[in-house]
């Protein structure tokens, strides 16, 4: 029985060290991408076109889609943040999906709304709407409010939106979220120049609100957070978006677009059925499905993601939120794995199937389980004395120091690009971030991202909760 106990931890070891080795490789090609790709980006996105373009009569119109359930809190300067945008044709839609709360009636008073008779087509199926509001003040003539019966769901919000949009192209945002105001002229100048495919996505840089300073909507002063738990989510966005989804864009292997800013084509997004309500994970899953409709249609589509932060969210800043948030992220994924596992390594779907969908199975979906299996495979280790303590605490030291290097790669380059930062002691305090993320940070994802596969797995019922804003603070 031992001899059997002893094959088999030798193939769990040989195992795992592949599995490392294979995600450290992708990481350090990721960096390579994404360097290549932030230094293409100037010489592409100038501000001379960005000048251009805003004053054209040709720019393709974009909807602005905005669900909103119990913002009472932000509700107001969001939605003026989303005013001051400088773009020449665009609508704004927010969707008050059900709040309990006084969001719609801050909205009435504030913005001079009135009930009004809309005539549109109803593409795909939600909760009723029960009144279509309009200003009555000319300054607000792009703004159009729908109050609808809670879907419980906000795929079932932005439905909802997607029905009433005019325009060609949408972009989902929150409402908790501030944009820059040529966030439309950045997302969709990646479309326009595009001359062999057809870009059906293209997302942004979104980084963490907490400590920003903001007035009447808009971004004056950017801090890193003070408070540990938002700080920590920060350098994740940056990495995150600034190394990984700008390495995957480099090859058009973007995995997903962010909800909280992201532009779609309208007429894929449509005809592939929209946001599915059920899912967890709404925007990873329309992404899915808007590929697998490209790849079903011969549509030769195109991703494109900006290395420019564009957004700005608040952050989780109790533990209690953010289990919330991380535990429907993973059971999102979960979702998705289970519904579109046609697609695994399937040579039909190109470089979704043979190289995105794997890399979200191995590295993302099984990354908690072969973390958390390691930790227990460490203790019986440890216990029964098996275990080689020096290359054991070597090879953690390496893993620890891999992933804070990587981690802060991504910070300098972020600042080096773009000088988000005031101060390079903003940085250094950031920097000091990533040596506690392993320690104290990381374990929380894992321990959040096991829930959310035993919530998916027991089918346990979950809503679209409330996310406690703070709300944002002015200028001092």
């Amino acid at each position: 029985m031992s001899g059997i106990l002893e094959v088999l931890g030798k193939i769990y070891q040989s195992a795992i060290f592949v599995y490392g080795l294979v995600l450290l490789l992708v990481y350090a090609l990721l960096a390579i991408f994404s360097r290549l790709a932030v230094r293409q980006y100037p010489r592409k996105n100038s501000l001379h076109q960005l000048d251009l373009l805003s004053s054209s009569p040709l720019a393709p119109g974009i909807t602005i889609l905005a669900p909103a359930f119990n913002e009472g809190m932000t509700i107001i300067s969001n939605v003026r943040s989303l005013l001051t945008l400088n773009y020449p044709r665009y609508e704004i839609i927010l969707i008050n999906d059900g709040s309990t709360d006084n969001t719609m009636e801050q909205l009435i008073t504030e913005f001079k709304m009135v009930e009004v008779a809309y005539a549109f087509s109803v593409k795909i199926r939600t909760q009723p709407i029960r009144k279509i509001f309009k200003s009555t003040d000319p300054a607000y003539a792009s703004l159009i409010v729908i109050d609808k019966v809670n879907g419980k769901s906000k795929a079932d919000a932005v439905n909802a939106g997607i029905n009433l949009a005019t325009f060609n192209y949408f972009v989902c945002t929150d409402v908790d979220c501030i944009l820059d105001k040529d966030t439309l002229l950045e997302l969709i100048l990646p479309v326009m120049q595009e001359e062999n495919k057809r870009v059906i996505a293209v997302g942004a840089t979104l980084r963490i609100a907490n400590s920003c300073e903001f007035d009447e909507g808009v971004m004056t002063r950017m801090r890193p957070p003070r408070q540990l738990l938002p700080r920590f989510q920060e350098v994740e966005y940056i990495r995150s978006f600034v190394l990984g989804k700008m390495g995957w864009s480099y090859i058009n292997c973007v995995p997903n677009v962010s909800g909280g800013l992201g532009l779609f084509d309208k007429e894929v997004a449509t005809r592939c059925g929209g946001y599915d309500h059920s899912s967890f994970g709404e925007d990873m899953e329309l992404l899915t499905r808007m590929c697998r409709y490209a790849h079903d249609n011969e549509i030769d589509y195109a991703i494109r993601y900006i290395p420019k932060t564009l957004c700005w969210t608040e952050a989780p800043a109790t533990l209690k939120i953010f289990n919330r948030q991380r535990t429907r992220w993973a059971r999102g994924l979960a979702q998705l794995m289970y519904s579109h596992f046609s697609m695994f390594m399937n040579p039909r779907y190109g470089k979704m199937g043979l190289i995105i969908f794997p890399f979200n199975f191995f590295f993302e979906l099984l990354a908690p389980l072969v973390e958390f299996s390691g930790i227990i495979v460490y203790i019986v280790l440890a216990v029964t004395g098996n275990i080689n303590w020096p290359y054991a605490l070597l090879l953690l030291l390496f893993v620890y120091l891999y992933s804070v290097m990587i981690t802060t790669i991504s910070i300098v380059w972020d600042q080096l690009s773009f000088r988000y930062y005031k101060s390079w002691w903003e940085v250094a305090y950031l920097c000091m971030t990533p040596f506690m993320e392993f320690l104290i940070y990381h374990p929380l994802i894992v321990l959040y991202s096991l829930r959310g596969y035993y919530y998916f797995l027991t089918g346990k019922k979950s809503t679209w909760g409330n996310m406690q804003r703070q709300g944002f603070g002015k200028k001092k």
